[in-house]
């Protein structure tokens, strides 16, 4: 019998296992950790540069938290370097003037041979420096995993009986947590709908010196033994259990070479390695943390209004002990270990999370267009 069962070994999935690392957990992955999205990731720790929102929030607390997390427990792992966000257009630039009368962050002032890196049409633009890092993604992802009982093995049946979930008719668990990015559904219920975003990221060589992070029109890492990372690209178009033809690879490197150009000079290009997979994101851009909520069961309840544009949750049916992480697009590596820990002291301690993060926020909206 296991504490806790997690399907899906993404980085949301290693979140939940190391903060469960004192409990017996079983982790099942049928492509193995960090194999899709999260294995394609450049793994950038940054916060969100936009105008105000419940996600900019979001991510400037979970950004903080992160950070430290990652230096605290897996430093050998972490690339802690300047982070140099540059504006991509006036618009954008606007924006991050905004955004610098506004911010509680530490910003720092870029270092000249830092800027001399660049091309002089972004050497030009607005941008904004602050501390910032870059983690190993397969790495990161192993390391936290590894207390858990790894499973390489498809989850094809999850079953509550006799109070436990019965998984693949073998293994015992007391909660379930479903972090299967855009892949699995696992669960099918209708109002929980992910958008496929397909990541491409290439490792080159080149002589070119980088010692920062570097976001404009795609993300640079800072070069470690004469290797950049450039990515990932996000193409919501392509998905790999759903089209037809596969992904044109070529292609893709020469749009991750082509944006990387706009911004820094790359001398003497090599490509190493390609990293691809398809990450989740939400169609509310917010990522989902908490209970699942049975769709049926709810509504036939006769006590509910859906009509209601301020539901209160706590009058769903939800499903026993099962739980979602999920939904965090281009953020996974900011948002994982922050919202592990939420949603773990959930599960140990009834810590109430909140409702902007819980996945009934799509049921009321689907129940009401009903």
């Amino acid at each position: 019998m296991y504490d806790l069962a997690i399907i899906g070994a993404g980085i949301n999935g290693a979140s939940m296992a190391f903060s469960f690392a004192h409990k017996n957990v079983i982790l099942f992955d049928h492509e193995g950790i960090a194999h899709g999205g999260s294995g394609a990731a450049g793994a950038f720790i940054s916060p969100k540069f936009s105008k105000k929102g419940e996600l900019k929030e979001l991510l400037h607390d979970a950004f903080l938290y992160s950070l430290a997390f990652y230096e605290e427990h897996f430093s050998e792992f972490l690339t802690k370097a300047p982070l140099l966000h540059i504006a991509q257009n006036e618009e954008d630039a606007l924006m991050l003037k905004e955004f610098k009368t506004q911010t509680t962050l530490a910003l720092k002032t870029p270092p000249k041979e830092l800027l001399d890196q660049l091309l002089p049409s972004a050497r030009s633009m607005e941008n904004i420096s602050l501390d910032g890092g870059v983690v190993a993604a397969r790495e990161i992802c192993e390391a936290m995993s590894k207390d858990a009982d790894f499973k390489k093995e498809k989850v094809e049946s999850l079953v509550y009986e006799g109070g436990v979930w019965i998984i693949n008719q073998i293994y015992k668990a007391k909660n379930v947590v479903l972090a299967t990015g855009a892949y699995e559904a696992v669960i099918h219920e209708p109002y929980i709908n992910l958008r496929g975003i397909w990541g491409h990221r290439i490792d080159v060589r080149t002589s070119t010196k980088n010692g920062c992070s570097i976001h404009q029109f795609l993300s640079i890492s800072p070069a470690k033994e004469g290797i950049l990372a450039l990515g990932a690209t996000h193409d919501v178009h392509y998905h790999p259990q759903k089209n037809t033809q596969p992904y044109d690879m070529d292609k893709g490197r020469c749009e991750l070479l082509h944006k990387a150009s706009k911004t820094l000079l790359l001398e003497d290009v090599a490509i190493l390695k390609d990293y691809t997979g398809l990450r989740s994101g939400s169609v509310d851009y917010m990522p989902l943390a908490g209970g699942l909520v049975k769709s049926r069961e709810t509504l036939a309840s006769k006590n509910i209004n859906f009509e209601n544009k301020k539901p209160n949750f706590e009058n769903y049916t939800y499903y026993p002990n099962l739980y979602m992480l999920n939904g965090s697009a281009g953020y996974g590596f900011v948002l994982a270990p922050y919202l592990a820990k939420i949603l773990s002291q959930h599960i140990l301690n009834g810590v109430e999370i909140d409702k902007k993060l819980l996945p009934a926020r799509f049921f009321a909206r689907w129940a009401r267009r009903r």
